[in-house]
């Protein structure tokens, strides 16, 4: 797997902490300076079997707010559940977004 030079340029750009050593600085350094042909990547074997990937575990949409008028049972029933009804909401919206959208999928 090669790193390309937008990335490169990233890891460039990330400030050092006191964590890490002046010598794991250097290190960091020489290895973004290296041309992709250089890095030796033969210990780490390209994946090309992705059948077991777990989707969307670190996908994070972003947040609108907007102002929605519910039904007042329906609210009721939301905060029954304690803290965090917006985002219980949200979970039972994303849920019949995916039902839907794999049902359109499948009709095409």
């Amino acid at each position: 797997m090669k790193t390309d030079k937008k990335e490169r340029q990233h890891i460039k750009r990330v400030k050092s902490d006191d964590t890490i050593t002046p010598e794991i600085e250097a290190e960091l350094k020489n290895i973004a300076a290296m041309s992709d042909d250089d890095i030796d990547t033969s210990d780490i074997p390209e994946i090309s079997d992705w059948s077991n990937a777990v989707i969307g575990k670190f996908y994070r949409p972003v947040k609108e707010a907007v102002t929605v008028r519910l039904d007042a049972d329906l609210l009721h029933w939301l905060k029954q559940g304690g803290k965090g009804y917006q985002s219980r909401l949200n979970a039972i919206l994303r849920k019949e977004m995916t039902r839907q959208s794999a049902g359109m999928r499948k009709a095409a």
